[in-house]
């Protein structure tokens, strides 16, 4: 199947906008621009796109509302949203709202090629593959989450333990569209990681930087170094010996309400 490399964006900043049309279309992307939520709408409704970037805050209707008739009219197309207020309650309510990835602006042309390379990819695999935890068959398979790890949209899991910590970790589907990873960067034990913000960077044989946002925040208490010295873990066996962190949560049942099971 051939990746659909049209591009809607959805930006009432012209620069914004041109910047976008500019670094995509000079990597061989077609880009469709409007300004505003509902002619994007029109026009998802008109032609098939492979990916939608979209402001969040847009006159009208904001990017949030944007997601959510996007969901209510059926339209399945990756959404990147895009915001230069960068919190992290944008970030957690964007992908709890199913956006496949978020990214604060401003940003580099690096990062947002690395952003959108990757979520054109997941809109592919979403397309043509189907988890094995539905039983079906396919030469493009990922692995779901366990039924008892919480996620934060298609990117990291958390999974809450019995002594009161819990581990961190990456979803199969962010793993598959990240395709082959040279490095991945990781904090330090003692560090605080907070919800929404990024946790780990996964660089990608392509060359690809992808950042990860946190699924919970708290204290790191150990970091698993088999991890970081053989990458083959992440890719065999992300929800359990793949494991990134184990940390004590600081704010678990604020953080739980933005996740998903």
């Amino acid at each position: 199947m051939t990746t659909n490399k049209h591009i809607l964006v959805i930006e009432d900043e012209p620069m914004v906008a041109q910047a976008v049309v500019k670094v995509c279309g000079a990597d061989g992307m077609p880009v469709t621009a409007v300004d505003n939520a509902r002619g994007g709408l029109a026009l998802l409704a008109r032609q098939r796109f492979g990916l939608v970037l979209c402001d969040i805050m847009l006159p009208e209707m904001d990017g949030f509302q944007f997601l959510q008739e996007m969901g209510n009219q059926g339209h399945e197309t990756p959404v990147v949203m895009m915001t230069g207020y960068s919190t992290m309650e944008n970030a957690v309510r964007s992908l709890n709202l199913g956006a496949a990835d978020y990214i604060p602006k401003p940003f580099t042309a690096d990062e947002l090629l690395g952003v959108v390379y990757r979520s054109l990819r997941c809109g592919t695999l979403l397309g043509r593959a189907t988890t094995n935890g539905n039983g079906h068959e396919d030469d493009m398979t990922y692995v779901s989450p366990p039924s008892d790890f919480y996620r934060l949209g298609d990117i990291s899991w958390v999974m809450l333990e019995d002594e009161g910590t819990a581990r961190i970790g990456l979803n199969d589907l962010f793993l598959k569209t990240v395709k082959e990873m040279r490095t991945i960067e990781l904090n330090e034990v003692g560090e605080e990681l907070i919800q929404g913000t990024f946790c780990a960077s996964v660089e990608s044989m392509d060359g690809w930087r992808h950042q990860v946002l946190c699924p919970m925040g708290g204290d790191i208490l150990e970091v698993n170094e088999e991890v970081k010295s053989d990458l083959s873990l992440l890719e065999k066996d992300p929800y359990f010996r793949g494991w990134l962190y184990r940390i004590l949560p600081s704010h678990p049942e604020n953080n739980l309400r933005w996740l998903s099971l």
